[in-house]
């Protein structure tokens, strides 16, 4: 093997594979993603709330309208006066389903805040609008960092159910099974995305040849490599970035008599698996000059 990959031989991006003549080769397989990429802390936010509101220990009543909280009331058979509900008169409190216990008692899991709430719909905000525009520029950057900042202060400062109530009395508040019911699936599409369905069309680069695999289904196209050409687009800080963790788009030409352009988008820590590209083609460009 030419000495000039042995410093990629630790590269997790390279894969060694047996060649023509019984020894080893080197090769990297480049993926492009959906944006469903992106998507993960929309499902880690999820499972976060769903964790800390089941811990927060209250639970939500279904009541009827125009009930009403009366305090410090003496209840037949408790020994210090309680809070009680008071259902208007010929109105009664919907029957939950049977769980442990009497079925009327409450039990669905709620956080005595609503901050987990509008955090938790703010992420899913601000991840589709991110993943379906794109920002140019640091000033996006500091506005989308703005943003962020501006929401998590007014959670930890336990102002947002204020700021709602003088907005018009919202109150954006889910149990844990709510949570769950959005980050279980998508959990399970992000998984079956990234790591199944995206690895069915990709680029391979090994020393001397490119192969292309452009639709799932297709066989694998073996590409002119006599004046390839990379080009590498990260235009977004916040989807690149922030989310991607150094993603970015791959614009691969081909030159020839067959000239061809492709494009893998969302490709994870494009600067390493470029770096690693870029090896193999000047250590095929080194052994052309040196076999000529």
């Amino acid at each position: 093997m030419n000495p000039a990959v042995n410093p990629n031989a630790a590269n997790p991006n390279l894969h060694n594979v047996p060649d023509a003549s019984g020894g080893v080769d080197q090769e990297i397989y480049i993926y492009g993603h959906s944006p469903l990429l992106y998507w993960w802390p929309v499902w880690l936010t999820g499972f976060l709330f769903a964790t800390l509101t089941y811990m927060d220990g209250h639970v939500m009543a279904v009541v009827p309208p125009g009930t009403v909280v009366e305090r410090n009331q003496q209840v037949p058979g408790a020994d210090k006066p309680r809070d009680v509900l008071i259902a208007p008169a010929g109105q009664v409190v919907p029957p939950a389903p049977p769980v442990t216990g009497s079925p009327d008692e409450p039990h669905l899991r709620v956080a005595a805040t609503n901050g987990y709430g509008v955090v938790f719909v703010f992420t899913i905000l601000l991840v589709a609008f991110s993943t379906s525009f794109t920002f140019r520029g640091l000033a996006s950057l500091v506005v989308l960092i703005g943003l962020v900042a501006l929401v998590l202060a007014l959670y930890v400062l336990g102002w947002w159910d204020p700021v709602l109530r003088y907005i018009g009395g919202l109150d954006v508040r889910l149990n844990a099974g709510g949570y769950l019911a959005v980050a279980i699936p998508l959990f399970v599409m992000w998984v079956f995305a990234v790591f199944v369905y995206d690895r069915q069309t990709y680029l391979v680069f090994a020393r001397g040849q490119v192969r292309l695999r452009a639709a799932i289904g297709d066989g694998e196209t073996a590409l002119d490599v006599s004046r390839i050409s990379l080009e590498k687009k990260r235009n977004d800080f916040f989807r690149h970035y922030l989310l991607g963790f150094g993603s970015g788009d791959i614009r691969v030409k081909t030159g020839g008599a067959d000239e061809r352009e492709y494009e893998m988008e969302n490709v994870l820590f494009v600067e390493s698996k470029l770096k690693v590209v870029q090896d193999l083609i000047k250590e095929r460009e080194t052994t052309n000059q040196t076999g000529s």
